[in-house]
Order: structure tokens, then C-alpha cells, then sequence
């Protein structure tokens, strides 16, 4: 059976291009890390600690473990606590090109692979009203970054350069590769 280690709807969707049989079982766990870990290490590290956790309790399955971060001048966005965080965090990433990192794990029969999935964004120059119009969606709430390049935040987003998946939650066409060779 394939496991998701994952709450995220976004993903759930995405890995049903992988396969339609997927169990969904969110991993809790402790999602801090020390400061001096390099940011860029942190998603994967993340998700191979979820993996992790499910799989100890399902050893026969294949499970799956993700963590997406949005990275801008070495700080890591998370999930926006506020209104008035989730626009500080939209205006640092205003007219900046930041980094989208997926880290994913696998572990199957005792085994276990991860690895990480980087693509760059560029948003446009955003104005005060802009960013106050795209918050009153509430859309930002509950996404890295305070922004979702599948909805309305498209709109943000000048270029990317990458997996557009990895940037929704994801990277489906390497992870289908990954779990071939696991």
C-alpha cells in the first residue's frame, strides 16, 4: 500500500497522478530544528522525520513523507499565524526571485531515500493594495509563504524556473522516478 505522510490537500491531489490508491495518514510530529541547520536542508529533513513516523507503524508499506519551505534571503516563510504576517511576508518576497524547496522521503521495506526538489520564483513588484487584495482572499492562510501559485496567487508570480508541481506541494514527476527505483 502507498502511504502519504500528509495533511496537505494539495498533495493529496498531486500524488493521485502517481497512484489512485493512496491511504492518507498525517504524520505528528516535532517540526523544529536548530538554528545553525542550513535552511535549504531543512525541508528534506523534515519530511524523511514524518516518513519516519508513519512508517514505524505501517514497516510493509511504501510511505511517503514531504515538507515544502519557501526560502528568501536565507529565512524560511512558514504558514502566515496573521492577516498582518501573512502581508510582511508578501512584501519580502515582492519583486525578489526566492527559492521553493520540496523535500521528500520514501521509506519501503526498510529502506529509505529522500531528496530535494529546488525551484526558483520570481514574483512581480507587488503594491500595498495589491497585496492587500490577494490577503482578503484569505487564500495565504494556510500556505509556505502566504501565497498558492495554483489559485489566485498566479497572479504574484512573474516566472518560475522548475517543477511548477514542486512549488504547489509536490514534485510528482521526479517522485514517480524516485519510487521506481526504491
Amino acid at each position: 500500500m502507498l502511504i502519504l505522510a500528509s495533511a496537505s490537500p494539495r498533495r493529496q491531489e498531486l500524488i493521485s497522478m502517481i497512484s489512485k490508491e493512496v491511504h492518507i495518514e498525517p504524520a505528528d510530529v516535532d517540526e523544529s530544528f536548530s538554528a545553525d541547520t542550513p535552511v535549504e536542508s531543512v525541508p528534506e529533513m523534515l519530511a524523511v522525520r514524518k516518513a519516519a513516523a508513519v512508517a514505524a507503524r505501517h514497516p510493509e508499506d511504501t510511505v511517503i513523507g514531504c515538507d515544502t519551505s519557501v526560502i528568501v534571503d536565507g529565512e524560511i516563510l512558514g504558514k502566515p499565524t496573521d492577516c498582518e504576517d501573512a502581508k510582511r511576508m508578501l512584501k519580502l518576497l515582492s519583486g525578489t526571485t526566492h527559492q521553493v524547496i520540496t523535500g521528500c522521503a520514501i521509506f519501503k521495506n526498510g529502506r529509505s531515500l529522500s531528496f530535494s526538489e529546488t525551484t526558483d520564483v520570481t514574483f512581480y513588484a507587488l503594491s500595498d493594495e495589491e497585496i492587500d487584495a490577494y490577503v482578503s482572499t484569505g487564500e495565504p492562510m494556510d500556505k509556505a509563504g502566504a501565497y498558492g501559485i495554483q489559485e489566485y496567487g498566479s497572479l504574484l508570480v512573474k516566472k518560475i524556473n522548475g517543477d511548477y508541481f514542486n512549488v504547489v506541494g509536490l514534485p510528482v514527476g521526479k517522485l514517480n522516478k524516485v519510487l521506481k527505483m526504491i
